[in-house]
């Protein structure tokens, strides 16, 4: 079963490749999912790695490791959780 692995503290010239190619070094990559912001579309700094393989050594390699003069943060993903709505118009 793929693992999913959080990728924080990431530079905001990060691709997709990148990450790919570094996660590749220590196992199947199946997806690299970098998250952008949903009004500008500008990289927020993290994204997700799901790999079949090599997830664990790859978390221990590369969790706090340097890329672009950051130092990211690699652990196993959280599940998801729901989000309440209301987006926050204080009720006005």
């Amino acid at each position: 079963m793929p693992k999913r692995i959080y990728v924080g503290n990431l530079p905001f010239s990060a691709s997709d490749d990148e990450i790919r190619a570094l996660f590749s070094e220590y196992g199947e990559v199946d997806s690299v999912s970098l998250i952008t912001d949903r009004d500008t579309g500008r990289p927020r700094g993290f994204g997700f790695v799901e790999m079949s393989s090599g997830a664990d050594e790859a978390i221990q390699a590369l969790n706090s490791t340097d890329m672009g003069g950051r130092s990211l943060t690699v652990n196993e993903a959280r599940p998801r959780t729901e989000r309440r709505g209301g987006g926050g118009g204080g009720g006005w």
